[in-house]
């Protein structure tokens, strides 16, 4: 297994695993691969620079990337109207996200009915940099009848498709989830574009949430296996971890999560069992542990894949699925967490109860 490593500063000799193969000759396999791991993460961690570290800079010249700025409400204020719908600040008010949950839809996978909260909503931010450019990004969930549609609307206002894939197995009725990707001046004119594609799909209007009902789970042995605070999403129980490298797109610092979180949810489905669904954000040579981890504890994978197409460190993503003991579950979870570079997000979105 040979994987590339580039090297960002210049000045800096980096072994490749190609380089150590004469010197790893003869030396156990494991840990070979333990010393390949360790230079691609070593690689992954170095800041972006020269070519692909800003968008649209000089490939032949070193420049920083730019970072997020914070912003108010009253910035997106164009935006939240276009949208139809309110927002929140998120990332130390550098991002602002809506969300679209779609409660059309009557879903189950291999049998459990999926609550809207576990895996059916669309949501997007947008990230204010210096100069009044702006990042959009976002997470589409669409009927596989509407799919066609909306990627034609993306395309007609300039909205590039990262990705098209499943989030949840053996469903019915079918659903995709499309990632996108935008940079502009005009925050307005982006968020027109993604009306445009939603209007090609059967999202709800905005209502009010209900009021939030108690989670029927054992939250604190979820916790202590998990070694994290669970919040409440709605109807279910969902526990975030950010990955501690800066991640860099076309020039830019992403927020910390955004576009690079392990998302885990439980949605209670009586006598302490849960339906869980999520996905892990890793690097490459974290890739095979942790689905090794997981199959082993009984977690299936849904999809392996990316959502971005240009991140730096690059990012692979692991859609999983099962059911069973919340707790359980939960322990697995942590063993696979155990081999990536994680930190528990400290601010869930609302404590479960």
């Amino acid at each position: 297994m040979n994987t590339p490593i580039r090297d960002t500063t210049p000045r800096r000799t980096v072994l490749t695993a190609a380089a150590l193969a004469p010197v790893l000759a003869g030396v156990p396999l494991l840990t070979a691969r333990a010393a390949e791991a360790a230079s691609a993460a070593e690689a992954a961690e170095t800041p972006a620079s020269s070519a692909g570290s800003r968008r649209g800079a000089d490939p032949g010249h070193d420049t920083e990337p730019v970072r997020p700025v914070p912003s108010t409400l009253e910035y997106w204020r164009g935006v939240t109207a276009e949208l139809g719908r309110p927002g929140t600040l998120g990332n130390n008010n550098t991002a602002y996200f809506t969300r679209y949950p779609r409660g059309d839809l009557r879903l189950t996978a291999h049998g459990v009915p999926v609550s809207t909260s576990l895996a059916l909503g669309s949501h997007i931010a947008f990230v204010r940099y210096p100069e009044d450019e702006v990042l959009l990004m976002g997470d589409l969930t669409i009927t596989e009848g509407e799919v066609h549609g909306v990627l034609s609307a993306l395309q007609d206002h300039g909205i590039a498709q990262t990705s098209l894939h499943k989030h949840l197995p053996a469903h019915q009725p079918d659903v995709w989830w499309i990632h996108i990707h935008a940079h502009g001046k005009d925050p307005v004119a982006l968020a027109r574009g993604v009306r445009a594609a939603l209007a090609r799909t059967a999202s709800p209007p905005h209502t009010d949430p209900e009021p939030p009902r108690p989670i029927d789970l054992d939250l604190d042995g979820i916790n202590a296996a998990l070694r994290s605070n669970i919040g409440r999403d709605g109807e279910v129980a969902k526990a975030t971890f950010a990955r501690r490298e800066t991640i860099v797109d076309q020039g830019m610092v992403l927020p910390p999560g955004l576009g690079s979180i392990s998302a885990l949810i439980f949605q209670p489905l009586g006598g302490g069992r849960a339906a869980l669904s999520g996905d892990f954000a890793l690097i490459a040579p974290e890739v095979q542990g942790v689905i090794k981890v997981l199959l082993r504890g009984g977690i299936g994978l849904v999809e392996l894949h990316n959502h971005g197409l240009t991140e730096n460190p690059r990012l692979f993503f692991i859609h999983v699925w099962a059911v069973g003991d919340a707790v359980r579950l939960a322990k697995v979870l942590r063993a696979a967490l155990d081999l990536t570079n994680v930190v528990p997000v400290s601010n869930p979105r609302t404590p479960a109860t």
